[in-house]
């Protein structure tokens, strides 16, 4: 039942004050936050994240665009929380997104798509063991749990 799904607010999240919205329409939906930091990532790291777009001719401005400022990077539980966080996110065009969704409120460009979010849970078992020490993923229940699970 339970997933974990690694999300970050990308530079221009950041920049825009959007980091406190973003994380409360998971809270709000249910999920639960299990790590979270503000980082600048270094490019080694976005390299390793990224390596399935390395060879596109995007990926200089990529680069440089992921390490312009810091990040906010969450790990969220519950239950089908990537399936449900990508609902959550919207589609990565943003004006493909729905309204109601992160990317179809608050983004316009696929470049300055806000947020980033785990597309499977071996994806996001991957991403987290990059941003993230295991010592830094926390384990508790929330006091509402049931509340939202049956």
């Amino acid at each position: 039942m339970v997933r974990l799904c690694e999300e970050r607010d990308l530079p221009d999240g950041v920049q825009r004050g959007l980091v406190g919205p973003i994380l409360n329409r998971f809270e709000k939906r249910g999920f639960k936050l299990v790590a979270m930091k503000m980082t600048t990532p270094s490019e080694e790291l976005l390299r390793e994240h990224y390596a399935d777009l390395q060879s596109k001719p995007f990926f200089p401005g990529l680069l440089k665009y992921m390490t312009s400022g810091p990040v906010v990077a969450t790990v969220w539980e519950g239950k089908d929380v990537v399936k449900q966080g990508r609902a959550i996110l919207g589609a990565t065009n943003p004006l493909q997104s729905a309204p109601g969704t992160i990317r179809g409120d608050y983004a316009i460009d696929v470049g300055r798509n806000v947020c980033h979010g785990s597309d499977s849970v071996e994806t996001a078992k991957k991403e987290i063991g990059l941003w993230f020490k295991k010592e830094e993923v926390q384990s508790y229940k929330l006091a509402n749990y049931a509340w939202i699970y049956e």
